[in-house]
């Protein structure tokens, strides 16, 4: 009996792998990185602002209490810790059910390209695999999961979703990084001016660590840049978040702006990115220009690779890039009220039968998703995959609010693009935050 494959060992990858193996099904699961979860240990020193029991999947701690293990119960942990204290622990118990150091490279129909329809549902999937030796490997499956995430996919900080230019060529000399800095890093940059390009969590993760840093070392200054052109919901849902600790990065973003610690740019989409001196300058598309930056992070979000799914039949949004079903769901464009609905097997199935797309990437390029969206989702697919159809329809999840009313906020500058999608107020507006409770 062919295997059921599930690419991506991460969050959601593992937690398939244990509801299959509830279910009675054999699950393969196939990672590109050395160990478990390796995308999570990317942004290790980042705290999650989700708890530690909206962090763990309901399948795979019944898989492993029996090994003794503990679940942690309190707190918010940080990347490195999801892995040590779960994911690595949880990998472990599914054993050589992951191979490690193995690239899914092309998903397929065995003996059928893309335009064969003649038996095509009859025959098994076949997963072409590189492995981290050079070799090449040809797995056939009964059914795909893709849990493969975005992480490794960033989005650039040029404004029409192309690297602006001299972007590639200031990351190859170190003064551009898509990604979060550690405290370490951030500390290093005291003195000097730093630029964020971003909005949304990452961003506001980063602009919390570096406006530590500029309120101890004077002198060090903070721009964060933003595409569009009034603040909309950047700061996120302050108190009325129901994940507070979601709704205190926000307020603590805020305060750095308001207090002068950091700087906030509207309206600047980033066309160039000039080397000046082992420094950076961001160039925009109205020809103004920040002051030279010794570092500049990207946090414009994420997409998924889809290289590897050219001969899958899938029903994509052209926009997000996100399973159509679920896309006006999870759409930043008219995206309203801070809720996000359940997604099961109904929403994730493609055209191509026994394929689901799962986790970070069935949002495509939207930036709300959650690991409780994603457990829930595994355990609806594999519910389908078992045959299971009224575990696949049933909705056991309802997610927290965020506390932000309305889509993404007005890209351009007040008065040039009227109207916002949004359900809840006739016109764009700007929230006022009060103050979130203290982290813990």
């Amino acid at each position: 009996m062919n295997p059921i494959v599930v690419i991506g060992a991460g969050p959601q990858g593992l937690a398939a792998a244990a509801h299959l193996l509830e279910r009675g099904l054999v699950p393969l699961v196939l990672e590109s990185g050395d160990a478990a979860a390796s995308a999570v240990a990317e942004w290790g020193h980042v705290r999650l602002f989700s708890r530690w029991a909206e962090l763990i999947d309901p399948a795979s701690r019944r898989l492993l209490e029996p090994t003794g293990w503990t679940a942690p119960v309190q707190g918010y942990p940080t990347g490195a810790q999801w892995i040590e204290h779960y994911l690595a622990p949880l990998a472990a118990v599914l054993g050589d059910r992951v191979r490690y150091g193995a690239r899914v490279v092309g998903v397929g129909r065995k003996g059928r390209d893309l335009s064969v329809d003649a038996g095509r549902a009859d025959q098994p999937f076949v997963i072409h695999v590189e492995r981290s030796d050079g070799a090449e490997e040809r797995i056939e499956a009964s059914a795909v999961i893709d849990a493969s995430g975005t992480w490794r996919m960033p989005n650039p900080a040029g404004a029409d979703g192309l690297p602006a230019l001299g972007e590639r060529a200031a990351a190859d000399a170190g003064v551009l990084a898509h990604r979060m800095p550690a405290s370490e890093e951030a500390s290093a940059l005291a003195g000097g001016h730093v630029v964020v390009v971003g909005n949304g969590h990452s961003a506001a993760t980063t602009i919390g660590v570096l406006s530590r840093v500029a309120k101890s070392a004077p002198g060090t200054r903070v721009t964060w840049v933003l595409r569009r052109g009034a603040v909309g919901n950047t700061f996120g849902g302050g108190s009325s978040d129901e994940l507070p600790e979601r709704g205190a990065l926000g307020q603590r973003a805020k305060d750095a702006v308001d207090s002068g610690l950091v700087r906030l740019v509207t309206g600047f989409r980033t066309e160039q990115i000039v080397l000046d001196g082992g420094q950076a300058v961001l160039v925009a598309e109205d020809g103004r220009r920040l002051e030279p930056a010794a570092r500049i992070f990207v946090a414009t979000g994420f997409r998924p690779d889809l290289s590897f799914l050219s001969e899958m039949r899938v029903d994509l949004d052209m926009r997000l890039q996100a399973p159509a079903k679920i896309a006006a769901e999870v759409d930043p464009n008219v995206h309203s009220c801070g809720s996000v609905r359940a997604t099961g097997a109904a929403d994730l199935e493609q055209p191509e039968p026994g394929f689901y797309i799962v986790g970070a990437k069935s949002y495509g390029r939207a930036p709300t998703f959650l690991a409780l969206t994603g457990f829930e989702q595994v355990r609806s697919v594999v519910a389908a995959i078992a045959g299971d159809r009224e575990a696949a329809e049933r909705v056991e999840l309802v997610l927290p609010e965020t506390g932000v009313c309305g889509g993404s906020g007005l890209f351009d500058a007040p008065g040039e693009q009227p109207g916002s999608g949004s359900c809840c107020a006739a016109e764009p507006q700007l929230i006022q935050l009060g103050r979130a409770p203290a982290a813990r």
